[in-house]
């Protein structure tokens, strides 16, 4: 059984997507229709536009959707998953590819998710840090010791844990962590505590949103980050995607839950390599590819 993966926040960069523009009719004619339902030509800072523009998560988010699901539309009848998952932003291209959103609906719900997240971002001072070379049980335990919002956000691979919250809790956690032993307690460069409690405003603003987008069959399970099981229901589809923006993305649990369902070989589409990296991780058992115009 094939899975394919789509990336989340921090995979984009400078140039992304700009071939498939070029050598793909399919693609430039998506890539058009997006800037006309964002407003803004969205392709410009992907294709020529400065790190600093690009890093802004009202373009960083959609920008890594258009590339991984326009990507997964030039497959075409290669493009065949019989599962699929996606890493936070990931989840909106994964349901995009699976025929559960339309182009249009995925993309407006992208670009309504990035500026839902950066409003809460910027009512509340909160960051995120990577721990890595602890067990998971380790840093919850020190989190939920530390007065204040820090919660486990990203369990990404076996010693790679993502914690969210307030700065000050953050930076207190960094140091109790550290103490314990962590290889590293690395702040990371984002704008807010995404995946924890600090993101109520923007789980209340999205459901709505969400709510109101007709979910379609899908044409194969997701293995959403809440539950990371398979679902095939639109309605439990909606309710996880809705509850994704507040609770932990449990990527190690979902990959570990896709091999047990009898996955053989991951692909992963979109910009980067970084789910690759943690599946190998996971277990390396297992072939790993990225899609490309050259696979397509």
């Amino acid at each position: 059984m094939k899975a394919y993966v789509f990336p989340g926040q921090g995979a984009q960069f400078i140039g992304m997507g700009k071939d498939l523009y070029e050598h793909s009719e399919v693609a430039r004619e998506l890539f058009e229709k997006a800037n006309d339902i964002l407003g803004f030509r969205i392709t410009d800072i992907m294709f020529d536009g400065t790190d600093e523009e690009l890093k802004q998560t009202k373009v960083t988010q959609p920008a890594i959707f258009l590339h991984s699901v326009i990507l997964a539309k030039v497959l075409g009848e290669d493009f065949k998953p019989d599962m699929v998952a996606g890493h936070s932003l990931g989840e909106l291209s994964a349901l995009v590819a699976n025929g559960v959103l339309n182009f249009e609906d995925g993309l407006k719900l992208v670009s309504k998710r990035a500026l839902a997240m950066q409003k809460a971002c910027e009512k509340e001072p909160s960051t995120m840090a990577a721990i890595l070379g602890l067990e998971d049980k380790v840093v919850e335990d020190a989190c939920e010791a530390i007065d204040g919002v820090v919660v486990a956000a990203n369990y990404n691979c076996p010693g790679q844990l993502v914690i969210s919250g307030s700065i000050e809790a953050i930076d207190k956690a960094c140091e109790v962590l550290t103490e314990a032993g962590a290889k590293r307690a690395l702040k990371l460069p984002v704008g807010g505590a995404f995946h924890s409690p600090l993101m109520e405003p923007a789980r209340e603003e999205l459901a709505a949103a969400i709510e109101a987008t007709p979910f379609n069959q899908p044409n194969c399970p997701i293995y959403q980050n809440v539950t990371a099981n398979a679902i095939i229901d639109p309605s439990a589809i909606k309710e996880n995607l809705i509850a994704q923006l507040t609770a932990p993305v449990r990527w190690t649990q979902t990959m570990n839950q896709m091999i047990a369902d009898g996955c053989e070989s991951v692909t992963e589409v979109g910009p980067g390599r970084v789910l690759q990296g943690l599946f190998k991780k996971i277990d390396r058992r297992f072939p790993t590819e990225s899609a490309s115009l050259e696979t397509a």
